[in-house]
């Protein structure tokens, strides 16, 4: 699973990478943790111009009767995501990258867990393929959230650990966001593990365990 990531680069740098019309107003975030605010981006339909949007992490399907199930929809597993019910009809109608520049995952080691920081291996930032839902509370508060799509480990995460987020390569955004494409049989082969070589990896202090450490020093490698 993925749950947890940084997006540290800056508004300016994320607008140019993903082509946005105006920049975004996004501080750096060392230790991105499910039920926050994540930065999305997505293609609204009969528009071409990419949107940026801030959505809560951990889906919450539109026919929910409380919003905590959002906290177990963190993830969904490409392998299934076409066929569970709370992801089928997004997969066709809602899918928006997440936009992130690393993240982390644990290796069981004896009785304790040491936490990695993944990271492409030029150091930039990336997009999670992601899906997204709209959900009225029984206030009437409508709230957007997404979900991370995970697949099977690449060569560098896999010691750590068997799953890991699918990072799509900027040559599948177009595709992934594009909204007339309806069939998700035809989005579903972009949910591979991403190239192994291209990603470079750190142990890194367990300060980071804590979801209200949000801080430089999440990343700072250790001996």
């Amino acid at each position: 699973m993925c749950g947890r990531y940084t997006l540290t680069t800056s508004g300016q740098i994320i607008a140019e990478f993903f082509k946005l019309s105006a920049v975004p107003d996004i501080k750096p975030r060392y230790n991105i943790a499910p039920t926050q605010s994540v930065a999305t981006v997505t293609v609204e339909p009969e528009k071409i111009q990419r949107q940026f949007q801030f959505m809560r992490w951990g889906l919450i399907p539109s026919w929910a009767k409380d919003i905590k199930i959002g906290s177990r929809m963190i993830n969904a597993r490409s392998e299934t995501v076409a066929e569970k019910p709370a992801f089928r009809s997004a997969i066709k109608h809602r899918r928006c990258l997440i936009v992130a520049d690393g993240f982390y995952e644990w290796q069981q080691q004896g009785k304790n867990k040491q936490p990695y920081y993944f990271q492409k291996a030029d150091g930039e930032p990336f997009a999670f393929a992601g899906l997204w839902e709209n959900w009225e509370s029984p206030e009437a508060e409508n709230i957007v959230s997404c979900t991370i799509i995970t697949t099977a480990a690449n060569e560098t995460v896999q010691p750590m650990h068997d799953r890991m987020p699918v990072i799509l390569p900027d040559s599948d955004w177009e595709q992934w966001l594009d909204p007339s494409v309806k069939n998700s049989q035809e989005v579903l082969p972009l949910l591979k593990p991403y190239a192994s070589e291209a990603m470079k990896a750190k142990a890194v202090s367990a300060i980071v365990n804590s979801p209200s450490r949000d801080s430089p020093e999440c990343i700072q490698p250790i001996e």
